[in-house]
């Protein structure tokens, strides 16, 4: 037994839904994008505004037991104190000069009783290891450095470690305690090296400064838009080229039932042509020739 086909009505309500449907998912996707661009922008702004700053003093901007400001991220301050080359740390897989290169991290001992990790740049892998060859120490004895304030990182998803003397993450509680003195290490913001003062004769490789790329979220998000305003018109379509072809095997029902009515005997020729015809089967001529004797012979 055939199955009847759903009615239109049914079949028209089921291509909306679907299309809603596919709208609503499209405007959610949308919608992160323009988040996601939003903070992108934030961030962009925040580079414009701050990375060429003049420096200040640290405690202007983070005053001892206050709270980092995100606001102030990139911007220049000037630390006075010593750097502790013995707590120095590495922290390792940082893509930098197209290797899984190492970052320098040397805690500096400020005047006020602080603690702040310096980040000197990166140093790349060995030539015949992993591990870097060579690590340009930090200047000993008082120092005067000017670094770029940065929020900490978080704790890699993966749960992955580091061997002694390196870390997986710049995350500040880690770091803290793993060198001395601990306990004073500002936990809101570390910095990223910009000078130091008396200069050493070897750096690390500096950090490249920030990004300016925009990103794709924008364009991302008008082609969601796109996509939801394709799926009605692609549902119109469908809907249209099925009334078009109900309304086109309607004529056509309408045309014969015409014809019929009407004893149209072209239609009816035409009808007939199309009717299958009785084959004929052609003898052969030396089969015809032989029953002619044998009807002569009998006679």
């Amino acid at each position: 037994m055939s199955r009847r086909p759903a009615p239109a009505a049914v079949r028209w309500s089921g291509y909306v839904v679907v299309a809603i449907l596919f709208a609503v998912a499209c405007a959610y996707l949308s919608q992160w994008q323009f988040a996601r661009n939003e903070e992108r922008s934030t961030q962009l702004d925040l580079v414009a505004q701050n990375y060429d700053a003049d420096p200040v003093p640290l405690t202007e901007l983070l005053p001892a037991g206050g709270e980092f400001d995100p606001g102030d991220q990139w911007h220049p301050v000037t630390l006075v104190g010593e750097y502790d080359n013995d707590s120095q740390l590495l922290v390792r897989n940082r893509p930098h000069g197209g290797t899984s290169a190492f970052e320098v991290l040397v805690p500096f001992h400020t005047d006020d009783g602080r603690v702040v990790i310096v980040d000197r740049g990166w140093v790349p892998p060995g030539a015949d290891g992993p591990d870097p060859d060579v690590v340009p120490a930090a200047p000993e004895g008082p120092a005067t450095v000017v670094v770029r304030l940065k929020a900490g990182e978080a704790l890699p998803n993966s749960g992955r470690s580091a061997p002694a003397g390196q870390v997986p993450t710049i995350h500040l509680p880690l770091i803290a305690d793993a060198i001395d003195g601990g306990d004073d290490v500002v936990l809101d913001a570390y910095g990223l090296m910009v000078s130091e003062a008396p200069a050493p004769a070897t750096t690390p490789n500096a950090i490249d400064s920030p990004s300016e790329d925009p990103g794709p979220h924008l364009s991302y998000a008008i082609q969601w838009i796109l996509f939801a305003i394709m799926g009605f018109v692609f549902i119109a379509y469908m809907i249209r080229s099925e009334l078009r072809h109900r309304r086109e095997d309607a004529a056509d029902r309408a045309d014969a039932a015409a014809a019929l009515a009407s004893g149209d005997a072209d239609a009816a020729a035409r009808r007939a042509a199309r009717r299958p015809r009785p084959v004929k089967v052609r003898r052969d001529r030396d089969a015809e020739d032989e029953d002619a004797l044998l009807d002569s012979a009998g006679r």
